[in-house]
């Protein structure tokens, strides 16, 4: 209560915090004469002005005031729209690496140049984070307007350009991007083999739109570039087969976790039917041997009970095709993992598409800590506060709106079942549509939307339905949703971005209705005819109370709902919300069922009647509370495991960048040989042990087969004084004679090319090996639980360990390959060429739903390194190559052999 009292007096903490700002905004207001007396030229001039101050010694904060008024002043000139002080306080904050809550309507896209344009000045690129392609290219081309006009450069990266494209985009002063393809963007660089090839600068400084989006909703979900495995199409179908057989009697199933689990009985009827299909090895299902039959068994239970059709996903064109649970799109190419996606095609009976192969993996967590400053954006981050403190070290300032809010948000209406509740909505919806007021419906999935939709063709209310089955124009039908008497269902608020003004957005009216029309007097006319009539359905939806917000259901997270509420009630305008629930709802039968007023609404509540009050309200909320912990617990969970792996890909990066950016690595390559001769000493003559104790054997066919020499080993033992030193010494200046020959075989720039070449290539592949291995860790990991261990502890213990081995492979195997390359002769030496990245597959798997959320390509354009330079002349001598004398064939030309494959996957293959 003194609490309370105090708040009452003084503010709260983040009023007080904004107050403070404000001295900083009336500077910035103070300015404004002055830069408005200035010429487009002087304006324009500011900029050079501003990197001079800073060159000598001047810090961003010191020009903060007159960055941002001349900001301001271009804004008005461009786009003729004026900065609220309220969007300066939202600048300053973005500024300082914090978050700015803004509601809708409020123009945060706007507020972004502010900050943008300041910390570009540096000359060291800022990033602005969108969370989907159009929104990043519309933000890019409507801001560039503005930054142009003072003098900076701006790029944009979407998917499936050329790498040339995205080099120049990221090397602009402001780039805006998905925060897919920047994940994976510093995930391919870092397989590249060369500095030219690779895209992205120095991290500096990332301003993050519609932040909760993207680093809470999409935080559980690790990026993933992978490549094709083997085809194990028969065995998922198969294994589909028996799962048909299989009742709900033989298997446990918790709906919080997705997660389903045989019985005993289940177990033991699996295990014959198994058995029966020749799919077991033995007469145990949890046999070592059967490891790979318990993952398919686990993948087919999930797809046949877990996942559903037209909820989690859709069959489109023999495919098929992810739902995006936060915003109901549809997720063309985009793919489960784990073999997750190919159990559920073959439960459709479509076609099965192999499995892929980790090559490079990171958390959006890991990706953004890596920025020296982050901000952000939403209008939805309050309840998120602790997490994106705790995580990213980010606070949250609420910024007030530029005119008090004046939508009524009323109390939740519940209903007894499904049936009923669509039936009472059906019927305020038509009410309203009636009178003209425009009804926005959010919806949790596509079946909800589409039962809706009968409802409403029965009362003969036209409306427009926007799910991921129709999504390709999401953007136009959200926007005009203000519009008199509009209906718009949105699956999950789909549409984030897109400004709903009452009346109708007239930048989507003139694009849809006069996008053909040449200038001239008539689209002058037909212009001045559309603003009329948005002005006057403008007044209309006023009289009739604003957008009328309506939910079917209440989301997991409370954030989500109030994304929902916040569409209505921009800049002031009059608004309504209202939820509608049941007991049928997957929130309150998943999490609730147990809680008061379940109990009491089973018996006192009537078929058709709806009760409403701030308990049941209450009750709801701590149902969401239920979820929302869970879900940060799955979000914390994964950066704490990925924080080991991000320790070790810090190092593995950091290894690959100095063989790349070093003029020559053969002290890298010495240090590799003596560590992996000093290994083999040891391993087959101990130190401390005596010479008859040793494995000479092993020793030599290891000395043969990792250093391609034969010494007179056992006149090395006969010797009176031999100790595994002496060994070890001899063995190393073998070696290093054998090294140094075949340095001398080529010219000083061949051989650095094929130092870093061998290593590059053995880095990568036991990198992938790692990955692979870590993940399989992982999954087991868990199980240690039982012995009363800790998983994350012996996770982080073996993956060290792990490492370690990595580590000592790689040498190895670099140690072998120079040890046994043969070089040909040419008449003319060619250049060598650097390894090329294989073709793979970008993914984007949530762990908790096996989402995938982001387009799945070869290569190609994006993915796959072209190299201009001549063939390769190292060929191995266990290999052989008939067509190496012949200089005219290209690594990706045809191979002359007819195999139909590549000539560096045939023939050309080290």
């Amino acid at each position: 209560m003194f609490g309370s009292l105090v708040k009452s007096v003084f503010g709260s903490s983040n009023d007080r915090y904004v107050k403070s700002i404000l001295k900083i905004v009336h500077k910035i207001n103070d300015l404004e004469p002055e830069i408005q007396a200035l010429s487009d030229e002087a304006l324009k001039a500011q900029t050079q002005i501003f990197r001079d101050r800073l060159t000598a010694g001047e810090t961003l904060d010191d020009i903060l005031p007159e960055a941002f008024a001349t900001v301001r002043e271009a804004s008005v000139r461009v786009f003729g729209m004026r900065h609220f002080d309220v969007q300066m306080v939202g600048g300053i904050v973005l500024h300082r690496g914090e978050i700015a809550e803004m509601k809708t309507g409020e123009g945060k896209t706007l507020v972004a140049t502010l900050a943008s344009y300041l910390n570009a000045l540096e000359g060291k690129g800022v990033h602005v984070v969108t969370v989907n392609d159009y929104l990043a290219r519309r933000d890019a081309e409507t801001m560039s307007k503005l930054y142009g006009f003072l003098g900076l450069t701006t790029g944009v990266v979407v998917p499936n350009i050329e790498e040339e494209e995205r080099k120049a985009a990221y090397a602009c002063d402001i780039t805006y991007a998905t925060n897919n393809e920047l994940g994976f963007d510093y995930l391919r660089d870092n397989m590249k083999h060369s500095r030219d090839e690779m895209v992205q600068r120095k991290f500096n400084f990332s301003i993050v739109d519609e932040v909760d989006s993207i680093l809470i909703d999409e935080a559980r979900t690790p990026l993933i570039i992978s490549g094709k495995t083997d085809d194990k199409s028969d065995l998922y179908v198969s294994v589909n087969e028996i799962v048909q057989k299989i009742t709900e009697e033989d298997y446990e199933k918790d709906e919080k976790t997705r997660s389903i689990i045989l019985t005993e009985d289940g177990t033991e009827k699996a295990e014959r039917l198994l058995e029966a299909a020749g799919l077991l090895s033995g007469s145990n299902l949890y046999d070592y041997e059967n490891a790979q039959v318990v993952h398919h068994l686990d993948n087919a239970l999930k797809a046949n009970v877990m996942f559903k059709r037209d909820t989690d996903y859709i069959v489109k064109d023999g495919k098929v095709v992810i739902i995006d649970e936060f915003t109901g799109r549809m997720m063309e190419g985009r793919r489960w993992s784990n073999g997750q996606h190919q159990a559920i095609e073959a439960k459709e009976g479509v076609q099965i598409e192999p499995e892929n192969q980790t090559l490079a993996t990171i958390t959006f967590q890991n990706y953004f800590r890596m920025y020296p400053k982050i901000s952000g954006m939403t209008g939805t981050a309050a309840t998120e506060a602790n997490e994106f403190f705790e995580i990213y070290k980010l606070n949250v300032v609420e910024i007030p709106t530029n005119v008090p809010v004046q939508r009524v948000d009323e109390i939740d209406q519940f209903y007894k079942n499904t049936k009923d509740k669509f039936a009472a909505i059906a019927k305020t919806i038509k009410e309203a549509n009636d009178k003209g007021q425009p009804v926005l419906v959010g919806t949790v999935s596509i079946e909800k939307s589409e039962l809706l939709s009968d409802y409403l063709k029965k009362e003969n209310v036209e409306h427009s339905i926007l799910n991921a089955r129709f999504h390709e124009n999401e953007a136009h039908i959200v926007a005009q949703a203000g519009r008199l008497g509009a209906v718009t269902i949105a699956t999950n608020m789909a549409g984030r971005g897109t400004d709903i003004q009452l009346g109708g957005n007239f930048e989507f009216r003139l694009e849809d209705e006069l996008g053909d029309m040449p200038d001239g007097p008539e689209k002058e006319k037909a212009i001045a005819k559309i603003k009329a009539e948005i002005a006057a359905e403008k007044e209309k939806v006023f009289a009739a109370g604003g957008l009328f917000v309506l939910a079917t259901e209440r989301h997991e997270s409370r954030r989500i709902d109030n994304q929902l509420r916040g569409r209505s009630g921009r800049q002031g305008d009059p608004g309504l919300s209202r939820f509608y629930l049941c007991l049928e709802d997957d929130l309150l039968r998943i999490f609730g069922s147990e809680s008061l007023f379940s109990r009491m609404m089973n018996s006192s509540l009537e078929d058709g009647e709806a009760i409403g009050g701030k308990w049941l309200s209450k009750a709801i909320e701590t149902a969401q509370g239920k979820v929302e912990a869970r879900n940060y617990d799955v979000r914390k969970q994964l950066v704490e495991y990925d924080n080991v792996m991000n320790d070790q890909r810090k190092i593995f990066y950091d290894q690959r960048d100095e063989i790349m950016d070093s003029e020559t690595v053969y002290d890298v390559l010495d240090d590799m040989r003596l560590d992996t001769v000093g290994t083999i000493v040891s391993e087959s003559c101990p130190a401390g042990t005596y010479p008859e104790q040793w494995n000479i054997t092993k020793f030599k066919e290891r000395t043969e087969q990792i250093l391609g020499i034969k010494p007179d080993i056992d006149a090395w033992i006969e010797e009176d004084e031999v100790s595994p030193d002496l060994l070890e010494e001899r063995l190393s200046e073998l070696t290093e004679s054998v090294f140094l020959q075949k340095k001398d075989q080529l010219e000083p720039h061949d051989w650095v090319n094929f130092e870093k070449s061998i290593m590059l290539r053995s880095f990568d592949s036991h990198w992938k090996e790692h990955l692979a291995t870590l993940d399989s860790l992982r999954q087991v990991v868990y199980l240690r639980a039982h012995a009363q261990k800790n998983p994350l502890n012996e996770y982080k213990q073996e993956a060290f360990g792990l490492f370690e081995n990595m580590l000592a492979s790689i040498r190895e195997d670099v140690t072998k390959t120079v040890s046994n390359v043969e070089f040909r002769a040419f008449d003319q030496m060619p250049e060598m060429q650097l390894p090329e990245l294989p073709d793979f597959l970008t993914t984007h798997i949530d762990p908790l739903t096996g989402e995938d959320d982001t387009n799945d390509y070869d290569g190609g354009a994006a993915g796959t390194v072209s190299s201009s330079l001549p063939p390769r002349q190292v060929v191995s001598n266990a290999a052989g190559d008939p067509f190496a004398d012949n200089p005219d064939i290209r690594r990706n030309d045809p191979c002359p052999c007819g195999s139909g494959r590549k000539y560096k996957h045939c023939h050309g293959q080290y």
